[in-house]
């Protein structure tokens, strides 16, 4: 039996978050924007606790919470929803990084065509971006600086806690998309100033299909968001259509366990990044870890076996574990990996790396079986 080594894609669902679900799916019919019974009640009683949940997590108001459907549609409102502003105001500069998610890469470059600059920033071989290549660029007309928190092919923490603060002191908005952090990485996410951030829910255990926008207030005004789909009032307006109250329930459940769990999941993790690593320098086999380790979550490994193709590992390995060679949105692709490109890295490693994923449900006895038959396997293919 194959073991799942893909978290960074999609996390199993959490059992206690199913059973939320459930219960709704049964016993809530109603629409969260009823207002006409007690069945509408019930639902938004459930989607208001939900996003108390959510708040509580990331330590900010109920109030700053949007729920869309997930963190690209997040990502593209906190962009695409600027536009109006930046048009009025004047201010059409945009700073990225190089290895974004491609929710943010390919929505800043329609807003390239829409006639906005937009700065894409590479890091070096560390994976890691410098706050100072960042802020140099900042300019009186920038919009918008936009950072991910923690990249989801290589695991590298970027410095947004740094960027954040140059940046409060700044008419510049700063948007993160905490997809691969939220719930891991939460003292820190409660600690950051930032005006929007992205996430989706089944990167934490929870379900697929559902994410949330955090809109932060300023002087009691929310960011200058405007929808970029329109048909209803619900999330005000920001993400119309028929809230998908199990889905939310689901969310702020797992919001919830994240919130009690959070330092236990990451002693576990990092309990299996240890054991990995040992196995790793103890089997002779040549390898690199791709990105530093020193910024890296617990949770993840991008490893380059030199001279193995990674279609060649992934195939020949799957009855052993599922991994992936990058990020889940380009599995159908066979470019090399824009993230590890991006770090300067050559093609020759890039096309012999894997990534390789875990969460709280991995056991660490059935893992280390498992890595250790897909190094078998590697001194096989060597």
């Amino acid at each position: 039996m194959s073991i799942y080594l893909d978290y960074n894609a999609s996390a199993p669902i959490d059992p206690r978050v199913l059973d939320v679900m459930i219960d709704v799916y049964r016993n809530s019919p109603g629409n969260a924007d009823s207002r006409t019974h007690d069945f509408g009640d019930h639902a938004r009683t459930i989607v208001e606790n939900a996003r108390k949940q959510v708040a509580e997590l990331l330590g900010i108001r109920p109030d700053e919470v949007f729920f869309t459907s997930g963190a690209t549609e997040s990502n593209n409102i906190a962009i695409q929803g600027l536009q109006e502003y930046a048009e009025t105001c004047g201010k059409k500069h945009i700073i990225t990084t190089g290895i974004e998610h491609k929710a943010v890469l390919e929505t800043c470059k329609v807003m390239q065509k829409r006639g906005f600059e937009v700065d894409f920033v590479n890091p070096d071989e560390s994976g890691c971006i410098l706050p100072e290549q960042i802020l140099r660029l900042v300019r009186d007309d920038t919009l918008l600086v936009s950072i991910q928190h923690v990249n989801n092919e290589t695991g590298c923490i970027q410095p947004i806690k740094e960027i954040g603060e140059a940046l409060s002191g700044k008419e510049v908005l700063f948007h993160t998309d905490a997809t691969q952090s939220c719930g891991k990485l939460v003292e820190e996410l409660r600690s950051i100033k930032y005006n929007m951030l992205s996430f989706s829910a089944h990167k934490l255990s929870g379900p697929q299909g559902i994410g949330v926008l955090v809109l932060r207030k300023k002087k009691y005004k929310l960011p200058p968001i405007k929808p970029i789909m329109f048909g209803g009032p619900q999330e005000k307006g920001i993400s119309p259509g028929t809230v998908p109250v199990a889905l939310v329930a689901g969310c702020g459940k797992a919001c919830e366990l994240a919130s009690v769990e959070y330092k236990t999941n990451e002693a576990k993790t990092k309990k299996i990044r240890d054991e990995m690593l040992c196995l790793l320098g103890e089997s002779g086999i040549d390898y690199k870890i791709n990105g530093s380790q020193e910024r890296m979550v617990p949770s993840t490994l991008n490893i380059c076996f030199p001279g193995i193709m990674s279609e060649a590992l992934m195939l020949a390995t799957k009855q052993f574990c599922s991994i992936s060679n990058g990020s889940a949105c380009n599995s159908k692709s066979y470019e090399p990996s824009y993230v590890l490109r991006a770090m300067g890295l050559p093609d020759d490693r890039i096309e012999c790396s894997v990534r390789v994923s875990w969460g709280r449900k991995s056991e660490l006895a059935s893992i280390k079986e498992h890595f250790e038959a897909l190094l078998n396997v590697v001194r096989e293919l060597a």
